[in-house]
């Protein structure tokens, strides 16, 4: 899947802002999941199983993701990119 940081970044807040029914604008890449929106670790499940099917990749456990940033830069340096 081709793809671009821009895409990416905008795949990752419409699903974070549906898991819990956030205002996208609210989704900035260093809003911590459970601080800023009170995401326990069934809901970064959640995120992280829709990220895979979207995207075709396999996030492993042991990646630490802790902030709309986090999955972000997972994506963007372990999708294939367009080049803009």
């Amino acid at each position: 899947m081709l793809t671009s940081d821009k895409t990416i970044e905008k795949e990752v807040v419409k699903i974070i802002s549906k898991t819990k029914h956030i205002r996208p604008a609210r989704v900035r890449a260093k809003a911590n999941l459970s601080q800023d929106f009170g995401f326990d670790p069934i809901d970064v499940v959640d995120i992280i199983l829709e990220l895979e099917k979207n995207f075709h990749i396999t996030i492993p456990d042991e990646v630490p993701i802790d902030t709309v940033g986090d999955f972000i830069n997972y994506l963007t340096t372990h999708t294939i990119q367009k080049v803009d």
